[in-house]
């Protein structure tokens, strides 16, 4: 691997004789890899399940190394949100986060949401997940791949982190910042990565890192968790900023990663003196990953609580009377389900999101998508089928195996076996795939033509 050269001198200079070892990849390839999505089962049943290979990965328990010639994003188990593709030590900084149901999560930088899923499946569906990125095009990948994965408690947001702040100061129990950064752990990874490398980058990245902590210190509440972390090496962006943030922030600790299971300390030359950066942790090309840096921190119970806005009641919609007769027949569990309008489409959002006020936050999603009215007729969405396709009374049931589950992700008709006329889910292995409608004994492929196996 032929490193920048300013790079390589700033490496050189801090490690000395260990520049060597720490900067051997363990691997002569990129790690390739999947997390597995636990709201829709445990990871112990892809292990044992899987007809591909996987080997558990030491960053996270949910998460395998797989070969590095397998293409994850064909495979059916993928399209119905099983797992996420993933390199695996990037599945390190969420597991840290200690998130439990019924929390609040803010996840700040989310796209294009490995990271977000994870969390989700923490939550397993209680509490409520704000997962925000300022990119519009990334905030969109996002969304779909919360989609996929079958996230039904989540808002997906696109605001700068200034404005999340100043509307929901206090409001969230756990916050990870995965920050925007020089990407100096995706040199092999990303050959754009080495050429785009620069003083002036890191600088840049440190500053937009900078500013992020501070905003995610204010939707703390006190006594929450945050975790920050990067792709990088560099010292401004890891030891150094999280130095600076208690500097400015008395009331916030640094939580000791030591026994995490992974990784190695952070190092003490890349702070200033008596910053306790063993507390840190590192992960190197050496220890099986392409380089990470994480930090964790924890608000003081007795910190100042800011006082949060009040959220607008919300008058009642009136709800299209062909939802209600489309719910009961085919998902009666969300008959009674709340539900609010954007446009012509029928929400069903996240039961805790009605305590926080929107301000001017631009709201991509909130929970999901159920569908809309079309010529007086209940038209489901696919977000509806992949949140609880498996609770559909009227589903048909595929395997892996069978060929009509290729000829389904191929956006073809295939025959009706276990399903009966109208809406249907279409499910492999016990997993949703979509959905669609069934006619004489042949199921319409409703599956999104720009998600289908197509070539």
């Amino acid at each position: 691997m032929e490193f920048p050269a300013d790079f390589l001198a700033r490496e050189r200079a801090l490690l000395g004789e260990r520049f060597v070892e720490l900067y051997t990849y363990a691997t002569p390839e990129p790690a390739r890899g999947i997390t597995v999505n636990t709201l829709r089962c445990p990871a112990s049943r892809v292990a044992e399940q899987a007809d591909f290979s996987v080997t558990a990965s030491p960053f996270c328990a949910s998460a395998f190394t797989t070969a590095p010639d397998w293409r994850p994003g064909r495979h059916p188990w993928h399209h119905a949100g099983v797992f996420y593709a993933q390199e695996p030590s990037a599945s390190a900084p969420a597991a840290l986060l200690d998130v439990r149901p019924g929390m609040r999560v803010a996840d700040l930088c989310a796209a294009p949401g490995g990271k977000t899923s994870q969390l989700a499946a923490a939550l397993q569906g209680e509490g409520l997940l704000v997962a925000n990125e300022f990119v519009a095009s990334r905030a969109e990948i996002l969304r779909q791949n919360l989609e996929r994965m079958g996230v039904t408690n989540a808002l997906v947001t696109n605001a700068d982190t200034a404005r999340l702040a100043a509307t929901w100061p206090g409001r969230f129990d756990r916050v990870l910042v995965d920050a925007p950064c020089s990407g100096e752990g995706m040199f092999r990874k990303e050959a754009a990565a080495a050429t785009q490398h620069d003083a002036a980058l890191v600088d840049h990245c440190a500053e937009l890192g900078a500013e992020i902590l501070e905003n995610a210190a204010t939707l703390l509440a006190p006594g929450g968790v945050l975790v920050y972390s990067t792709c990088t090496f560099a010292p401004q962006e890891d030891e150094a900023q999280i130095a600076s943030f208690l500097d400015r922030h008395p009331e916030f600790s640094l939580c000791d990663l030591s026994d995490c299971g992974f990784g190695r300390p952070g190092e003490s030359n890349r702070a200033p003196e008596g910053f306790p950066a063993e507390r840190c942790r590192r992960i190197w090309p050496a220890d099986g990953g392409e380089g990470h840096f994480m930090a964790k921190l924890q608000k003081a119970a007795d910190a100042e609580a800011p006082q949060p806005g009040r959220s607008k009641p919300v008058r009642p919609a009136k709800v299209p009377p062909e939802w209600y007769a489309f719910a009961e027949s085919c998902f009666p569990q969300l008959a009674q389900h709340p539900v609010t309008l954007a446009g012509e489409w029928v929400l069903l959002p996240p039961t805790e999101s009605a305590q926080l006020p929107m301000g001017k936050i631009r709201l991509l999603r909130s929970g999901v998508l159920a569908g809309s009215v079309v010529k007086k007729r209940f038209q489901p969405a696919h977000a509806l089928f992949m949140a609880y396709g498996t609770q559909c009374t009227n589903r048909e049931e595929l395997t892996r195996d069978d060929p009509r589950t290729a000829a389904w992700l191929r956006g073809e008709e295939i025959d009706a076996r276990t399903a009966q006329n109208g809406w249907c889910a279409v499910c492999v292995d016990g997993f949703p795939l979509g959905g669609g409608k069934v006619s004489g004994g042949r199921i319409k492929n409703h599956y999104p033509k720009g998600l289908r196996n197509l070539g």
